[in-house]
């Protein structure tokens, strides 16, 4: 591991003028993410802004009843909080069902969002990977890439993005808050992480420096009535090989609203949008709902090894829908 310098931030001004300042810092959290890719060599930081202790750790109601959540929260307080079990629940199911109580007990909010691929080719330090070193190729396309990305890939990179609370945040329109040396901003999370293309090592627009503040959520239906269901090789402790987040409002037997994101099948969440359409203001049933996973899927470009999910995630659709419509009608 490469010696670094360590800062402790005072506050949120000191944690962006650290790290604006120079272009090889990094922000610190619980670090679940960052410290193993330090010690892999993947991440060379000269030094580390510890931002754990910034007063970001408030989850509140907003004024139109949705959610604020602060950007040092822990995984294992959002996955806790009766607000965010009740206002979304897809949410609290997505927390939990990522890493262990242990990580949970330490990842932050903002670091979970910012997390980079667990593809094996950018985690070794010894094999080429266009998004650890531009230029020097991809080769998950020719080689193990079971668990790699079926929609919005390219040829240079199949990577994708590992985040569970990621993908519930995608379907449910949330919007990130970031502050740097020139001001605060904000971001769709749909417009967090960029698309793959031929620059695959450019991972989200936020500015350089940027520190993520919080996330809002805001209310709506969908959302009240929503879950999250993963697939995934082992029973806990790992990441997913598909996931639906999704949240259905039905009245009168007809789809009024309906938000669907996966995961595990782009390089970023992947929000549903022509499924979202084909569902909305038709009849519900597994035969709508096989047809909106089909309308979306069409777009699936699968390797040789990975063409599993493309039925995997239809499968997931169709499950996860029927089971929210049936409830909407108790």
């Amino acid at each position: 591991m490469r010696e670094f310098g360590y800062e402790r931030a005072v506050d949120v001004a000191d944690a962006v003028a650290r790290c604006g300042a120079d272009p090889d810092a990094r922000f610190l959290g619980g670090g679940t993410n960052l410290v193993d890719l330090m010690r892999s060599g993947v991440e060379r930081p000269a030094s580390l802004v510890d931002v754990c202790r910034l007063p970001l750790d408030d989850i509140e109601v907003t004024s139109g009843g949705g959610l604020r959540i602060g950007a040092t929260v822990t995984n294992s307080d959002l996955a806790a909080h009766p607000e965010v079990r009740r206002r979304c629940p897809a949410l609290a199911q997505a927390v939990l069902a990522g890493a262990s109580g242990q990580l949970r007990n330490m990842a932050t909010v903002g670091g979970n969002l910012l997390q980079r691929t667990r593809c094996g080719y950018f985690t070794d330090v010894s094999a080429p990977c266009n998004r650890r070193s531009p230029g020097s190729g991809c080769p998950a396309i020719g080689g193990e890439h079971r668990n790699h990305a079926i929609l919005g890939a390219s040829e240079h990179c199949v990577a994708t993005h590992p985040s569970d609370m990621a993908v519930a945040l995608a379907a449910f329109d949330a919007v990130v808050s970031y502050e740097t040396t020139d001001g605060a901003g904000e971001l769709p999370i749909t417009e967090l992480y960029l698309p793959v293309g031929d620059t695959p090592h450019a991972e989200t627009a936020l500015p350089h420096g940027a520190l993520i503040t919080g996330v809002t959520l805001p209310p709506g239906r969908p959302a009240a009535r929503s879950r999250y269901r993963k697939v995934r090789e082992r029973a806990s402790f790992a990441f997913a090989i598909g996931s639906v987040a999704a949240g259905l409002d039905v009245r009168d037997g007809l789809v009024h609203d309906v938000r669907l994101a996966f995961g595990a099948v782009a390089s970023r969440p992947w929000r549903a949008r022509s499924a979202e359409r084909t569902l909305l203001g038709g009849p519900v049933g597994p035969g709508a709902f096989a047809a909106a996973a089909d309308a979306e899927l069409a777009a699936a470009e699968p390797l040789p090894h990975n063409t599993y999910k493309v039925a995997l995630v239809r499968n997931l659709v169709v499950a996860v829908l029927t089971e929210l419509a049936e409830e909407a009608v108790r």
